[in-house]
């Protein structure tokens, strides 16, 4: 049903063409956090239609929407502009750690069931007899902080690898997000993947590649990638997530034939909690079949604890002579302090 507001929105468009949000908010005389969710329901229905990033992605500074184009650069837009500017009126400042939650936050109950935004985010405080409303402020800060990390949507390893190998085999190395932040625990990403994983849910798996495909997409643009290397599970499992990955994302590049050799007894990475253990494992259980060579390669890995196994297959890769350019590690989530061990994924 058509409200009031929303006729003079719609009678206010038709008779401007295009419009800026702050025209908008001029002419119903409305705040606005009111007039964007007029505006959502509005582009949601049909009736009105706005390129570029979602409506609420408005800088009501100028009246000039952000227009990024990346969903990650967007949310950092957003933070920084709600932490940064104490005048902002205070519905309008709650209205932005809303939208944050509910893009960011995700969780897993213990019976098993998936819970997003801010019901979830409350229900997550309430569990630990936290201030849901301190709590949420605290909570869109650290999400900034770790945000801080990305450049173009990645974030750069390759420092800290080479802290923990004396030979990296890759040229540089990025990962989407961080598998943990401080106080929160896992990401959103971090959470999907653990129990999509642990689960084998296919369901949770394409809430992974509808997550992720945009941005392996566009770092096979960027770094003209020729050929993908997906490094296969080294736990048995009736679904693998790295070859439903590997299906899913439908990429527009050859996948490069990595072998998980089968071995007397199966060990896998996750029980081994010494570096040296994890690279030996990798070395006597992985092997590269691939004998055409590509110029820029991209490994995708679901998680990077050690960093053990995705440098042991760049190794090979680099002896066999199939890489004439770039070998490039893209991990799906990463650690933040160091690489040390993420043993549950």
């Amino acid at each position: 049903m058509r409200t009031q507001t929303k006729e003079r929105i719609i009678d206010f468009v038709s008779k401007q063409g295009q419009v800026t949000a702050k025209s908008i908010i001029d002419h119903v005389g409305l705040t606005a956090p009111a007039v964007f969710r007029h505006l959502s329901k509005l582009i949601s229905d049909g009736v009105l239609k706005k390129q570029g990033v979602p409506i609420y992605a408005c800088e009501i500074k100028n009246g000039k929407y952000f227009d990024t184009g990346n969903k990650l650069e967007y949310l950092k837009t957003v933070v920084e502009f709600a932490l940064q500017h104490t005048e902002i009126n205070g519905e309008f400042r709650r209205f932005l750690t809303e939208r944050v939650i509910q893009e960011r936050f995700l969780k897993i109950t213990p019976d098993g069931k998936l819970q997003t935004g801010t019901q979830a985010f409350t229900r997550w405080c309430l569990a630990r007899k936290l201030d849901p409303i301190k709590t949420s402020t605290e909570y869109v800060a650290s999400v900034k902080k770790f945000d801080e990390y990305k450049k173009d949507g990645l974030i750069d390893g390759m420092d800290k690898i080479k802290r923990a190998f004396p030979h990296v085999y890759l040229d540089r190395l990025y990962y989407l997000d961080f598998y943990t932040i401080e106080r929160f625990g896992k990401t959103k990403l971090g959470e999907l993947i653990l129990y999509a994983k642990q689960s084998q849910n296919t369901s949770l798996i394409k809430l992974v590649v509808a997550d992720v495909q945009e941005r392996i997409l566009h770092a096979i643009t960027r770094f003209n990638i020729e050929a993908v290397g997906f490094i296969p599970p080294t736990v048995k499992r009736d679904i693998q997530f790295m070859k439903e990955l590997e299906q899913r994302l439908h990429l527009p590049v050859p996948s490069l034939k990595i072998t998980k050799v089968r071995t007397p007894i199966t060990v896998p990475q996750k029980t081994l909690s010494k570096l040296e253990e994890r690279v030996e494992n990798a070395r006597q259980s992985l092997v590269v079949e691939e004998r055409k060579p590509y110029r820029n390669i991209l490994l995708i890995d679901d998680a990077v604890g050690s960093g053990a196994t995705i440098n042991e297959i760049a190794q090979q890769i680099r002896s066999k002579n199939l890489c004439t350019g770039e070998l490039i590690g893209l991990a799906l989530t990463g650690s933040f302090n160091g690489f040390e061990i993420i043993q549950e994924a």
